[in-house]
């Protein structure tokens, strides 16, 4: 993200930021079709995503494993296939010292 806007999940580093996250989380809880990855999203627009988001995740202790059956499927698979992606893009999730 520069000064003004999100780059969008697909031209992400490797989608798993902070921000590539909100936005597969979006996906998930169904406030964006799979379609909008965010892409010249202004920071106003995001945080507002991440409030609705986060909100969301209130409801189940922030833990995929109180999600509801389907939902927690869903997000098996959309996480699945970001992580498998985000690996091919170079993505480690182990981190450093300095992270």
């Amino acid at each position: 993200m520069n000064a003004q806007t999100y780059c969008g999940y697909h031209n992400d580093k490797h989608g798993m930021t902070q921000l590539g996250r909100i936005v597969l989380d979006a996906w998930l809880f169904g406030f964006l079709p799979e379609s909008d990855d965010c892409t010249d999203w202004d920071s106003g627009r995001m945080q507002s995503l991440m409030d609705q988001v986060e909100k969301e995740w209130d409801k189940y202790g922030n833990l995929p494993s109180r999600l509801p059956a389907e939902l927690r499927q869903r997000h098996v698979e959309i996480y699945s296939k970001a992580m498998a992606d985000a690996r091919n893009r170079g993505w480690n999730p182990e981190l450093g010292e300095d992270e």
